[in-house]
């Protein structure tokens, strides 16, 4: 990361009270960024709550819906660099409550690029897509010239505001990049319905971890930090080559598994030999195998992910320790 880049550097940074976007405000904290975030829910969990990073930034209360609001802010703080994290991101939800869904995450994201677009001191935004916008493809793995063809709620919004983003590099020459990462898990995910905080909540219970698929789908996980230093890479690649606007990137550490093998995986990093996970075969809608190649980011970008799978797994154990002792 460049040392001087981001400093004193005015980013706006939307759902920093999610997972990533928790590590993405410390990390931009730390580099000396101004940050603003703009924060619909308040989420006393949340990282960026709890460790009182919030209290020391800039924060606008509002709806990423609200153009009026997002022009207000790029204009008023003099935005420069737009991180756009701010969706409703998890698949069940998205499967009983569609609309909202579509409103947050395509809605959203072209009032967040509409503002940017009529805002003229923007110079880079990077856009949260999904490997989900992919939908459901033979072959694998999906590489960013794969077809995006989402079918169930939150695969279309993903493939929706994906193509929607680039739609606005290609025609109005707005400087967006997007990202397409797997999924991503670390400390400061509360949402017990995924399957990493799930699991080692579960564990630390003493109780049987609960799967709700047959075990088999197959997915890409990336460790949080590893994302949130992604994310501030590509912003710096696309201000120093604008011929990257439009361009999207897959990010993964390209070491898929199956949902069982990473269940075992905590058990295993937990010393939990007792235990064994509860098979629900309950999953609806969701793909059955996705991973991704990070080929060009690693060759146009020259990224490498900071973490593997079995540290960012101890790390991430010893983060939700950490937690529930507290509590």
């Amino acid at each position: 990361m460049s040392q001087t880049f981001w400093k004193n550097r005015t980013v706006l940074l939307t759902g920093a009270t999610g997972l990533l976007g928790g590590w993405l405000l410390r990390r931009l904290f730390e580099a000396g960024a101004d940050v603003v975030c703009l924060v619909r829910d308040w989420a006393p969990r949340s990282e960026a709550v709890r460790t009182g990073l919030l209290e020391r930034v800039g924060t606008v209360r509002g709806d990423v819906r609200d153009q009026a609001c997002l022009e207000r802010v790029l204009g008023e703080y003099e935005v420069r660099t737009v991180f756009h994290l701010a969706a409703q991101t998890i698949v069940p939800i998205a499967n009983r409550n569609p609309v909202s869904t579509f409103e947050s995450n395509i809605g959203g994201t072209w009032s967040l690029l509409e503002a940017c677009r009529r805002s003229p001191l923007v110079e880079q935004i990077v856009l949260a897509s999904s490997d989900k916008a992919y939908g459901d493809h033979d072959r694998l793995p999906y590489q960013e010239d794969t077809p995006l063809q989402g079918r169930h709620p939150y695969d279309v919004s993903k493939s929706c505001a994906d193509l929607i983003a680039r739609s606005y590099a290609q025609s109005f020459g707005l400087p967006v990049v997007v990202t397409r990462c797997g999924n991503f898990y670390g400390g400061g995910d509360l949402n017990w319905n995924r399957i990493v905080p799930g699991t080692i909540r579960s564990v630390h219970c003493g109780q049987n971890p609960v799967i709700r698929s047959d075990g088999s789908y197959v997915r890409d996980y990336l460790y949080v930090e590893d994302g949130a230093a992604a994310y501030m890479l590509l912003a710096e690649k696309l201000a120093a080559d604008p011929g990257l606007r439009g361009e999207a990137f897959n990010f993964s550490n390209e070491s898929q598994m199956t949902v069982l093998d990473l269940v075992n995986k905590i058990l295993e990093v937990m010393r939990a030999s007792g235990l064994e996970a509860r098979i629900e075969s309950s999953a609806a809608n969701e793909i059955r195998h996705q991973y991704l190649s990070a080929l060009k980011a690693r060759r146009d970008l020259g990224w490498q992910p900071l973490f593997g799978l079995d540290e960012g797994l101890r790390k991430t154990v010893d983060w939700y320790r950490e937690f529930f002792h507290g509590k």
